[in-house]
């Protein structure tokens, strides 16, 4: 069994983990930063990074106690080279350069959405490729086909804001505070979803992607009226989201059954993935599709260690190890070739 340990910082979260190939969880520990970002509402990049630096070598030196391992017993460092706040990934990545050049151990540069996307993986061993995967985060909203490690063509992408931005600033909006996203779907199990009416962008439509923009307008404008409980508006809100999820990954799976083939599983991870009333459309979507449904538990869900200690294992079962010369990404596309959304931008 390989041992790998993963390193996580780029965002509010500093982590680390030790894992198995096994899939055995040996240990893992995580910072969080409410505290630092909350007077500020959201997350301030510098914070975040001086954060990570003060908080990742502690982390690190628990997780090993905690597994009673040291650091020569461990076979890889992983650790997110991309994307994210560029601060905090610089902090991570150089932390685990460092450990690989001293320990002459082999470093696995990790692309964070790839950690997401095989997470799943590491929660249920009877997940096979392909699948069909909705990642959806704070910063990312993406439906894609996962063909294998390394092996992702995507089918859809947001041209504005990601999902997990449009409960973040519908939290905003509402006085709810920060993080966003787990307050709004409290909130939102008092209200009524048919009470506000808030448009669902792209809904139909016959482009692939994802529009929340003009969805948090219309959140802003139904708070401005004052015609509306806070309640009913993140309830319909949440509603409007969930709406738009299942509508794109309708078409997802016509335009891949077509084309591709069929994917077996519908698996959804990512921060919002924590989301019940987004997991429970999902899952009722795939029994519709005669699909299997896989969600991470809810702690693999927001950033961590191990899934990008996981993402590492399975690299690293390949093969697949990176220079110490590799550079921290703030941008980094599991697809490349995929052609650019309307909008997108670099957050394709």
């Amino acid at each position: 069994m390989a041992i790998i340990l993963g390193i996580e910082s780029s965002c509010d979260e500093s982590a680390a983990a030790l894992i198995g190939s096994d899939r055995t969880v040996l240990a893992h520990r995580l910072a969080g930063q409410e505290d630092a970002h909350r007077p500020y509402g959201g997350v301030v990049p510098e914070i975040a990074a001086r954060a990570h630096v003060q908080t990742l070598s502690p982390l690190i030196d628990a997780a090993l106690k905690d597994a009673g391992m040291t650091l020569d017993q461990v076979d890889a460092i992983a650790a997110t080279a991309g994307p994210g706040l560029i601060g905090g990934v610089m902090v991570g990545l150089v932390t685990a350069k460092a450990l690989a050049m001293a320990a002459g151990k082999p470093l696995i540069a990790v692309n964070h959405l790839e950690g997401h996307a095989l997470s799943p993986r590491l929660a249920d061993a009877s997940l096979e490729f392909p699948y069909l995967l909705l990642l959806v985060s704070g910063g990312h909203c993406q439906i894609l086909r996962v063909d294998g490690v390394g092996q992702y063509r995507r089918l859809a992408t947001t041209i504005d804001d990601a999902a997990g931005e449009a409960f973040d600033k519908t939290a905003k909006i509402l006085g709810l505070g920060y993080p966003g996203g787990p307050r709004v779907e409290a909130l939102a199990r008092q209200g009524d979803p048919r009470a506000v009416p808030l448009p669902r962008p792209l809904l139909g439509s016959t482009e692939p992607h994802f529009s929340f923009a003009g969805l948090k307008s219309a959140v802003l404008r139904a708070v401005q009226s004052g015609a509306y409980l806070p309640e009913d508006i993140a309830a319909s809100f949440q509603a409007a989201v969930v709406d738009c999820l299942i509508d794109r990954l309708e078409k997802a799976l016509a335009a891949t059954d077509d084309t591709m083939g069929r994917a077996r599983t519908l698996v959804v991870a990512g921060g919002v993935a924590a989301n019940g009333a987004i997991r429970a459309a999902l899952e009722a979507l795939a029994a519709r599709h005669a699909m299997g449904f896989v969600a991470p538990p809810l702690w693999l869900c927001t950033d961590n260690a191990a899934m990008i200690g996981w993402a590492g294992a399975e690299r690293f079962a390949l093969g697949l190890t990176d220079p110490l010369d590799i550079a921290a990404r703030p941008r980094w596309p599991l697809d490349p070739a995929a052609e650019a959304a309307r909008g997108a931008g670099v957050k394709a």
